[in-house]
């Protein structure tokens, strides 16, 4: 991006004050103010209502394993974001551009991996990606027909758009993109980008439908060159999803959030399972058969159930429901089901604590399971037969002031790794998550 043409726009634009000018304002004490030091006596609502919107956050998850694994340990992982959002029509004149820029830093230990829980999906969500300063969006978001349409192009995350979900729990079962948490191998959530573009068309009192093209590359995933917007060279196709998401308000103005989606990617890739001629590869040691494409899809539901708290027009109980499913001829684990509850406001005193509970399930690809009992069968084992891994947590979230929240949670995983010959782990976490 050509940053000197930015900053001249910036410096250019009569909307941007100039060094010299007091900076004199006077907020409005109405306004929600969702950081832990405040909004600066004004001045960061000063440089919103002019563009300008800084990020800077903090999360940490502690996780111990009371069961399971291979030893008792701690382990603690977290992660920094720094970021901007700048809003080009009040800065620089130009209508309906939104540019994003954000810087993401990970650190500390993987519980799941030290004390070898043998989870299908980490126990930390935090973690993963490796222990590193990564560029994780860089994108120009730009609004035409009077928002009808938005375009957005840069480097993306794939569940900031698609299939997007938040991360209130610790185990990764039920935090963000599904389809990324599946396929993770091709399919990246945060904090990864991609070289993508995404197209989405607004249906007046409906929601939205939406398509992109992500660039697959695993380079995107590595620890190399994690800080500058370089293009990676190796690719090896295209990412295309596309998904139909309905906004509705039932009655009593509960709103709600229904997303189908699917993707294909035109990746040549190796099937995970048979050779050449159709046999398990793990047992004949020839070369895998490949193919054209992967493909999978999703559905993504939140609703809220009762009505708003009388005390506080912001709370109730909200469920949801995630469903992903992906071709077994090229996915490991080829489908999975997240269901929770999360009730805001659950004490007049605590308006806003809440408290979740979440049961989940992911599948190992029953033609793996089909190899590894082939393998036992002809006395090449013994080998763990794989099946489906079921994941259960239950939080408590505490926010004691705006930009803090402390989430002591537990979490009791059946199966880990989709076997019984892993024991069933119960691990104690807590979670602290700052907005500076």
């Amino acid at each position: 991006m050509g940053w000197s043409v930015l900053l001249a726009a910036l410096v250019m634009s009569g909307d941007v004050v100039q060094a010299t000018e007091p900076l004199s304002y006077e907020p409005d004490r109405t306004r929600d103010v969702p950081w832990l030091l405040g909004d600066w006596s004004g001045h960061r609502l000063w440089l919103q209502d002019r563009g300008l919107d800084l990020q800077l956050g903090y999360t940490g998850e502690f996780a111990f394993n009371a069961t399971g694994g291979i030893r008792q340990e701690a382990a603690y992982a977290d992660q920094y974001v720094a970021g901007a959002t700048l809003d080009l029509e009040r800065l620089a004149g130009l209508r309906g551009t939104t540019f994003q820029l954000t810087f993401t830093a990970r650190t500390g230990r993987n519980l799941s991996d030290d004390v070898t829980l043998g989870t299908l999906q980490e126990v930390q969500e935090i973690y993963g990606r490796g222990q590193t300063v990564r560029l994780t969006q860089l994108w120009v978001n730009q609004s035409l027909f009077s928002g009808r349409i938005d375009w957005k192009l840069g480097r993306m995350t794939f569940g900031e758009d698609f299939a997007s979900f938040p991360c209130e729990f610790e185990n990764l079962t039920f935090c963000g993109a599904a389809p990324g948490n599946l396929v993770p191998g091709y399919i990246y959530n945060w904090p990864v980008s991609q070289w993508a573009t995404r197209l989405r068309y607004n249906i007046d009192g409906f929601g939205y439908v939406q398509a992109g093209a992500y660039d697959v590359n695993p380079q995107y995933a590595s620890t190399d060159d994690t800080l500058l917007p370089v293009f990676f060279k190796g690719s090896t196709g295209v990412l295309i999803p596309i998904e139909l998401t309905w906004l509705p308000r039932l009655a009593g103005g509960l709103p709600g959030s229904y997303k189908i989606g699917a993707w294909y990617d035109t990746s040549a890739v190796n099937d995970v399972v048979s050779d050449i001629n159709g046999n398990p590869y793990a047992l004949t040691g020839l070369r895998p058969r490949r193919q054209q494409g992967r493909a999978g899809g999703y559905l993504s539901i939140v609703q809220q159930l009762t009505p708003l708290a009388a005390w506080e027009t912001r709370r109730g109980l909200n469920v949801f429901l995630n469903a992903v499913v992906a071709s077994d001829r090229s996915s490991t684990t080829d489908n999975q089901v997240a269901a929770g509850l999360v009730y805001t406001g659950p004490f007049r005193s605590r308006p806003d604590d809440d408290i979740g509970f979440a049961v989940g399930m992911t599948r190992v690809n029953s033609r793996i399971a089909a190899s590894q009992a082939l393998a036992n069968s002809l006395g090449l084992g013994p080998v763990a037969v794989q099946g489906a891994e079921f994941p259960f947590e239950l939080h408590y979230t505490f926010r004691p002031v705006n930009g803090l929240l402390f989430r002591p949670s537990i979490q009791y995983v059946i199966n880990p790794g989709g076997t019984g010959a892993n024991p069933n782990a119960f691990v104690l976490g807590f979670t602290t998550s700052i907005n500076f």
